[in-house]
């Protein structure tokens, strides 16, 4: 087993968040640790189609979509400021969720858009040392270790 400081903890979460993974994948090396993008018509190496089930690679499923929705849904909770707990609360119920909360953060309280991004950031660093602790790609006492290093941080 490999080390979580081997991969690319942040690379992992992109993918984890990549909703668009219709024409491609994301995929995990175990041998180099190396995060991979393959496409039908451009392989791995951006030249040479290759079929997934000839790769020897661990495909990085996204989540869904509610999984970062919480996320949202956590840290307004978790405001102090009643008014701006209540607004992105509001911003996020219904469709467009992601769009209106960032819209409104950034609109509203450009104080908080990074204690927001270092809260978002924190979970997905924890979610790719999860993802690779599911796959035997790490082992759990390092998963653990790994995820204590990356709290969520205090939010206002």
């Amino acid at each position: 087993m490999r080390d979580p400081h081997d991969f690319d903890l942040d690379e992992i979460a992109t993918a984890l968040q990549d909703q668009s993974a219709y024409e491609h994948r994301w995929l995990i090396d175990p041998a180099t640790a190396e995060v991979l993008f393959w496409t039908a018509d451009c392989g791995i190496d951006g030249k040479t189609p290759v079929d997934l089930d000839e790769l020897d690679a661990v495909p990085i499923d996204p989540l869904p979509s509610y999984v970062w929705y919480q996320d949202m849904a956590d840290f307004a909770d978790l405001l102090s400021d009643e008014r701006a707990s209540r607004r992105l609360h509001r911003a996020i119920d219904g469709r467009g969720a992601f769009r209106h909360f960032r819209n409104e953060l950034y609109e509203e309280y450009p104080h908080l858009v990074s204690v927001w991004q270092d809260f978002r950031d924190a979970r997905a660093l924890r979610r790719a040392i999860e993802f690779l602790a599911d796959n035997n790609l790490i082992a759990e006492d390092a998963a653990e270790r790994a995820r204590a290093e990356h709290p969520d941080p205090a939010v206002p």
